[in-house]
């Protein structure tokens, strides 16, 4: 059976949920920017930590988690090369990335100017 489709007011519920819930990352893992996508799931991000690292889209989120570029991700850097590449973890809402902004989280990632 198909899911009724959300009213204006449930849809603004959900949307407000989403901004108390909004998971940060983890000490492995560091806040991105997506600035070029290179195909066969890879992507090139510019860390918050100053490094530009090639990260893919792990097979359990392959289908579900279309990036473009000026997206705003978790990336979690692999163990060894973790310099030069890792994976992402998660994909931030542009709602999402507001609050971040608001709380100074991407103070020192550039180029937001599209949010």
């Amino acid at each position: 059976m198909a899911k009724k489709p959300m009213s204006a007011k449930e849809e603004k519920e959900y949307e407000q949920e989403q901004i108390r819930r909004i998971r940060l990352p983890r000490p492995p893992q560091v806040l991105g920017i997506v600035d070029q996508r290179l195909g066969g799931s890879r992507l090139k991000v510019r860390c918050l930590d100053g490094k530009t690292r090639v990260c893919r889209i792990p097979g359990r989120l392959k289908k579900f988690l279309w990036l473009r570029e000026g997206d705003v991700v978790i990336i979690e850097p692999w163990e060894f090369s973790g310099e030069e590449k890792g994976d992402v973890v998660l994909k931030y809402k542009p709602i999402q990335v507001q609050y971040l902004r608001k709380k100074g989280y991407l103070d020192k990632l550039e180029g937001l100017e599209e949010f």
